[in-house]
């Protein structure tokens, strides 16, 4: 049996999923086995066929039980800190003034506390926000569904608009 000899890990051959190739003279492909069960995010919002009206007025579905303020703390804790800080006044390590000190963004929006920008904003609003991005925020499309409305109902009880109140 040969190799075929590559000088970098950047120019060997690559295999991409879903791609035929050839084993032991019979395709075979990395498509998932026969039977398995597809995984999908269901009935999810078009967010990018909506106008802003039509965003804006998205129903959140998941209820502001326990499970969901704690599911969403967590989330908020890994992805959203860092620019909005751990109360969401917009006061994260990567936030600058007016709101952060010396981080490299200026501007970080408020989503908790007295100066709360989100209190103003629709679920809809929000979940489009986390959803598409917006100015300097980038989107967070890769968090599940589920997962950016229980961020949301997380952010509603930093502002006391529900939840545990």
């Amino acid at each position: 049996m040969s190799y075929e000899w590559f000088p970098q890990m950047k120019r060997q051959r690559a295999t991409q999923a879903f791609e035929v190739v050839t084993h032991r003279d019979q395709l075979q492909g990395f498509a998932p086995p026969e039977g398995t069960v597809p995984l999908t995010w269901g009935a999810v919002p078009n967010l990018l066929a909506m106008d802003e009206a039509q965003r804006n007025a998205v129903p959140n579905p998941v209820s502001a039980n326990l499970a969901s303020l704690k599911r969403g703390e967590v989330l908020f804790h890994r992805y959203c800190v860092t620019c909005h800080g751990p109360e969401g006044h917009g006061d994260g390590p990567l936030a600058g003034p007016p709101f952060g000190s010396n981080g490299p963004l200026g501007m970080v929006l408020p989503i908790g506390g007295p100066q709360s920008m989100a209190k103003v904003f629709s679920d809809g609003h929000l979940y489009a926000t986390i959803s598409l991005g917006r100015g300097r925020m980038p989107a967070y499309a890769r968090i599940t569904p589920e997962d950016r409305w229980n961020i949301i109902n997380f952010v509603r009880d930093l502002n006391g608009q529900g939840g545990r109140q």
